[in-house]
C-alpha cells in the first residue's frame, strides 16, 4: 500500500509538470478530481458520476415518507477483498438510526466518505504530487472546467458529427432536429458559440470536454456504455433553464418561445454549472 501511494505521488507530478510547461495531457480525469485540485467543494451530484446506482439509492430516500421504516444507521457496508466490512460514517454511527431529521447529515456523511475518506491516502498523494510542481494558490483563478480545458486542450468539435449522433426525446422525439427549438439550438451552437463555449456546453451535458477519437457515435456514459448525446424536450413548467444529466449525456431543453430566450437561458445554465449551483 505504501509503495502504491508513493507511486501515485510520482505519477501525479506528470500532469502538474505538463501544465507548468504548457503541454497537453491526453487523458481526461473525472470531474471531481479537478475540483479536488482546486480545493472546490464536492457536491452531491458529483457522486452520480462516481457511483450512479448508489447515488440514485440515496436520492430515493428523499422521497420516503418515514425514513425510520428503512432501518438504516450511519454505517456503510463495502466489499473488502471478498469480505464484508462495516464502516461507521461518523463516530458511533452503528448506534445512530437514520431519521427524517438527520437524513441530510446521513447523505452528507455518505458523500464525504465515498468522495474523500474512502480514497484519502491516494487523493492526498495525488494532490501533494500536483502541488509539488504547481503551488495551489496559483490555481485559484480557474474553475474546474477551465482547468480541464487548460490541461487537456480545446477539443476539435465536429458539429455535423455531433448533430448526426444526437438522439431526441420528450417533446422533440417526433420531429427531432426539425423541432423549432432544436433548430435554434444547433444554429446557436454552430453560428454563435466559439470553440470554448462549445466545449463548456459539452462539459455541462456530459461531464467532460473530451470527444472520442472516433467521434460522437461512440460517446460513452460514466458506466462505460455508449450513450449518445441526447436532447430531451420539456416544458418550461418543468424547468425554466436547461438541465443536464451527465450520466446519460442528456440535456433537458425547455420548449422556448424564441431563439433569444433559448440563447440567454442556455448561456446562463452553462456559466452557472461551473459554480455547482442549480438554477430552478
Amino acid at each position: 500500500m505504501l509503495r502504491y501511494v508513493a507511486y501515485l505521488f510520482h505519477r501525479s507530478t506528470f500532469p502538474g509538470k505538463a501544465l507548468f510547461d504548457g503541454h497537453l495531457v491526453k487523458g481526461h480525469m473525472v470531474r471531481h478530481l479537478y475540483k479536488h485540485i482546486l480545493g472546490w467543494p464536492i457536491t452531491f451530484e458529483d457522486l452520480e458520476l462516481a457511483d450512479e446506482e448508489y447515488y440514485n439509492s440515496l436520492k430515493s430516500l428523499l422521497q420516503v415518507e418515514n425514513v425510520e421504516d428503512m432501518c438504516l444507521d450511519f454505517t456503510f457496508t463495502e466489499d473488502a477483498m471478498g469480505m464484508n466490512k462495516v464502516v461507521e460514517l461518523k463516530e458511533g454511527g452503528a448506534g445512530i438510526n437514520v431519521t427524517n431529521e438527520n437524513l441530510p447529515e446521513f447523505l452528507e456523511c455518505n458523500l464525504k466518505y465515498h468522495m474523500m475518506d474512502r480514497v484519502k491516502p491516494q487523493l492526498t498523494e495525488l494532490l501533494l504530487g500536483f502541488y509539488d510542481v504547481i503551488p495551489e494558490p496559483l490555481l485559484t483563478i480557474f474553475d474546474f472546467q477551465e482547468l480541464e480545458l487548460l490541461m487537456c486542450g480545446m477539443p476539435t468539435i465536429d458539429i455535423d458529427d455531433w448533430m448526426k449522433n444526437t438522439t431526441y426525446q420528450g417533446y422533440f422525439e417526433q420531429l427531432g432536429e426539425k423541432s423549432k427549438t432544436c433548430m435554434w439550438f444547433w444554429e446557436i451552437v454552430r453560428e454563435e458559440f466559439d470553440q470554448e463555449t462549445r466545449a463548456r456546453l459539452l462539459q455541462f451535458v456530459t461531464g467532460t470536454s473530451g470527444v472520442p477519437s472516433r467521434g460522437f457515435s461512440v460517446l460513452q456514459g460514466n458506466d462505460g456504455n455508449i450513450r449518445q448525446f441526447c436532447i430531451n424536450g420539456v416544458t418550461k413548467e418543468y424547468s425554466l433553464y436547461p438541465k443536464s444529466h451527465t450520466c446519460f449525456n442528456r440535456i433537458d431543453l425547455p420548449v422556448y418561445s424564441s431563439k433569444d430566450e433559448l440563447r440567454d437561458k442556455l448561456k446562463i445554465a452553462i456559466a452557472t454549472s461551473a459554480t455547482g449551483f442549480d438554477i430552478e
